[in-house]
């Protein structure tokens, strides 16, 4: 799981691990831990983004299925620094077959975009030969992580040829998707997937 510095990597991970909110500190180095979901266990690797650290997020990549990009929906300013940041780690042959999933995280905040600005900003719809799927999301109160998840153990292990989707939430609770390209059905049993 990799993305900017304040995106709230973190505070997501131990969301998923604990089931609550924990007081976090910048990520120096990497946080590890093993997420159940579905009878899944995904090993999340939660490293830091700190612009000096990034250039080490590759040693991370080694068997990865799956690659959880985090993108802080509020911070309009750096979008565009996230963008470059997710289209270089996508060259790199570790990643070449990985799904990916982006958070769209800090959908509750006031001044946050909405996903489908998020998905255009990031550049999405162009990873035309990429299995994708970005999701509105809030560590805080949890919405949106468990439909990530849910696309992650449904994708990885049928690795379809494409899937462009965009799932969202609006934080007064009432729940939209939105779903462009195909989606793979089946679900997974008991696979062990390294994120």
């Amino acid at each position: 799981m990799v993305g900017l510095d304040g995106s709230g990597k973190t505070t997501i991970l131990y969301k998923l691990k604990l089931g609550e909110v924990v007081t976090t500190v910048p990520t120096i180095g990497f946080n590890l831990e093993t997420v159940e979901y579905k009878g899944i266990n995904f090993t999340v690797w939660d490293i830091g983004g700190q612009e000096k650290i990034r250039k080490l997020w590759r040693h991370y990549f080694q068997n990865s299925q799956g690659l959880i990009f985090v993108v802080d929906s509020s911070d309009n300013e750096r979008i565009s620094e996230a963008r470059n940041e997710l289209h270089r780690i996508l060259t790199n042959n570790e990643l070449e077959n990985a799904c990916v999933l982006v958070f769209a995280n800090k959908q509750d905040s006031r001044n946050a975009l909405p996903v489908d600005d998020v998905a255009n900003k990031l550049g999405l719809h162009s990873l035309s030969k990429r299995c994708w799927f970005i999701q509105g999301t809030s560590a805080i109160s949890g919405q949106g992580l468990y439909e990530g998840l849910e696309w992650l153990s449904k994708t990885i292990p049928n690795k379809p040829e494409r899937s462009t989707s965009v799932g969202s939430f609006r934080s007064d609770s009432s729940e939209r998707k939105l779903v462009r390209g195909p989606r793979s059905g089946r679900s997974a049993t008991e696979k062990k997937t390294m994120l």
